[in-house]
């Protein structure tokens, strides 16, 4: 059986590099979709219908201001249910683009649960991608997301996982998160927070 193809990387802002290596910062920031940027609406391909999530822009102009590249990583098995097209995955994703600015990576798992792809999370592949793209390592960059699937596939692929609870959030996936925040702010302060702390006087 041929293995499913990898993970659909949607065009994204190029200019957006880190230029600190060395830095305190992280190399990248990358946010799942559903639940912690947008409003989650099952198999969505409706630009109409995207709704941000208290917090996400400041959260992601914070991110920006810092001079952090930013990208989303999601998963969106509607494709493979033949719920939603490429067209309609992009469709919303240029929405969430109108109301949030240009992210610099878009990876996207358009497969099934039961194809068994390596980059459907909690799989580390669409994180490994996004790092990819950006030519950052992994285990500098942060992943923010509201399951425990983003957290597991922040582990696997060696980079930090903040989880930012929503009510679909289980007990267990929080007890078991390596780090929370209660909003999305406080998970972006968290995640830039050695850069603040470098720059405190001693």
């Amino acid at each position: 059986m041929t293995p499913p193809p990898g993970p659909w990387l949607l065009p994204g802002d190029v200019r957006q590099r880190y230029c600190d290596p060395g830095g305190p910062l992280p190399a990248a920031v990358l946010f799942d979709r559903d639940g912690t940027l947008v409003a989650d609406v099952p198999y969505n391909g409706d630009p109409s219908r995207v709704a941000l999530m208290p917090g996400a822009r400041e959260a992601v102009d914070a991110v920006r201001t810092a001079g952090v590249p930013v990208g989303v990583v999601t998963n969106q098995s509607g494709v493979a249910r033949g719920l939603l097209t490429r067209r309609d995955v992009e469709a919303v994703r240029l929405r969430v683009e109108e109301l949030l600015g240009p992210f610099a990576v878009w990876a996207v798992c358009p497969h099934a649960p039961e194809e068994g792809c390596d980059c459907r999370k909690p799989a580390p592949g669409l994180i490994l991608a996004a790092c990819r793209r950006l030519a950052v390592p992994p285990e500098r960059t942060a992943v923010i997301g509201d399951i425990g699937a983003d957290m597991e596939a922040a582990r696997a692929a060696g980079a930090r996982g903040v989880l930012v609870p929503t009510a679909v959030t289980r007990a267990e996936e929080a007890a078991e998160a390596e780090a929370t925040a209660p909003d999305l702010r406080a998970a972006v302060r968290l995640v830039l927070a050695p850069a603040v702390a470098a720059r405190e006087p001693r």
